[in-house]
């Protein structure tokens, strides 16, 4: 399913401007998901098709770059994939609702909104600042150009449909991305 909702199709940049655009664009959809005025269903397929491919570009370009220019641990790679399967995992609990103007919708959107905003500061603080210190202008803009590449093929892949992100969670859990014991009691 596309959306009506622009989400930007850049083609190059610097990434970590890239990165920042998309992580504002987490921020304003967050807010409207939040607005029991607007189109809760467009808003919430556009913030799951932005979230996938976004952290898809993500994993498969910037996080493997930067660790190889060593602006980034093994650590600090690993845990950003983790907290992108967080977010996935939040994610699908929002698109498995049937209808978008409950508690249980509201309490789902803050709870993907938590684990979201949590994973922009950190990746803003531990990952991008070190990438404007450690990598060159050059090579922030190749991997912008092949971070915008993947990230629009992803899109255009309607990477946010429900079934590709019930997937993507299988794939972390198995990965062990998840913290399967996170939600028990013992």
């Amino acid at each position: 399913m596309t959306t009506p909702i622009d989400l930007g199709r850049p083609v190059s940049g610097d990434v970590i401007d890239l990165i920042l655009e998309d992580h504002r664009r987490f921020e304003t959809l967050l807010r409207q998901l939040r607005d029991s005025s607007s189109d809760r269903d467009a808003v919430r397929q556009a913030l799951s098709a932005l979230h996938v491919a976004h952290a898809e570009a993500e994993e498969k370009h910037v996080y493997p770059k930067l660790r190889r220019k060593d602006a980034i641990s093994a650590h600090e790679a690993e845990h950003g994939k983790e907290e992108h399967a967080e977010g996935n995992e939040a994610l699908l609990k929002v698109l498995e609702l049937k209808g978008t103007d409950t508690q249980a919708f509201d309490d789902a959107v803050e709870e993907l909104a938590t684990a979201l905003n949590h994973h922009l500061t950190e990746e803003e603080l531990t990952i991008l600042n070190p990438a404007r210190e450690e990598v060159g202008e050059r090579v922030r803009a190749e991997l912008g150009e092949a971070f915008a590449t993947e990230r629009n093929a992803q899109l255009d892949a309607d990477c946010g449909n429900i079934d590709n992100v019930r997937r993507i969670v299988k794939a972390a859990e198995r990965e062990g991305l998840l913290d399967e014991d996170e939600e028990s009691d013992d």
